[in-house]
């Protein structure tokens, strides 16, 4: 019987290959590549999300990857859980955060079943997730663990306004590997993309040197 996965074209398969290198046995590599394929932006990338958290109330960031929004939310005094996938991840998240005096908590594990209590959190985040953050089950199960009021904030992508070869490059990069539409702005209804979820949603634009990140905010109707 042949699977999903053998469905896909060879480049896709390649394509999702290197990620999952990325995420794991190349997960050292990470930062590195992050701040190249954005310019130096990736940090401010990730931060544009913070913009749009409740200023109270405990935070369950979805695939943490390195820990660098772990360190903000750390900094800022936030209760805040890492969730994520990859043992690797974990084992950079973990000593980071110890460098720098936090005490961690990780969790691993997928997000389609998250062991958390209903309604534990003010605030789900996570930035440059793959299309796991979109799947019914774990759309369902961050409705769950969020307060009612509650709010998922998600990067998905960002777009860089400035000129360069470097820069056209990267974005057709991004083009290439699927992660951005042929559209200057993704042409998303995420109002109806998250409404049967129990979600009154919008997109909003944040500047970052070079470029323009879109957020995702999702509020959990009472």
């Amino acid at each position: 019987m042949e699977s999903r996965h053998d469905t896909l074209p060879i480049w896709w398969r390649l394509v999702r290959f290197g990620f999952r290198l990325l995420y794991n046995e190349m997960a050292w590599t990470y930062d590195l590549v992050s701040w190249v394929v954005s310019l130096g932006a990736w940090r401010c990338w990730g931060r544009a999300a913070l913009k749009h958290i409740p200023s109270e109330g405990a935070i369950l960031e979805l695939a943490h990857g390195t820990g660098n929004l772990q360190l903000d939310l750390h900094a800022a005094g936030r209760p805040v859980i890492g969730f994520d996938l990859s043992a690797a991840m974990g084992r950079i998240t973990w000593r980071k955060l110890v460098q720098h005096g936090y005490r961690p908590r990780l969790v691993r594990g997928r997000a389609q079943t998250l062991p958390f209590r209903s309604g534990a959190f003010s605030t789900v985040i996570s930035t440059f997730p793959t299309d796991f953050i979109v799947a019914p089950e774990t759309l369902h199960e961050i409705h769950r663990v969020l307060q009612p009021g509650g709010r998922l904030v998600i990067v998905p992508t960002a777009l860089f306004t400035g000129g360069g070869v470097f820069a056209k490059l990267l974005d057709l990069l991004y083009r290439i590997t699927g992660q951005r539409g042929d559209q200057p702005q993704p042409a998303w209804d995420v109002a109806a993309m998250f409404a049967p979820y129990g979600f009154s949603a919008q997109m909003v634009q944040e500047t970052c040197p070079r470029s323009r990140v879109t957020v995702i905010v999702a509020e959990k109707r009472g």
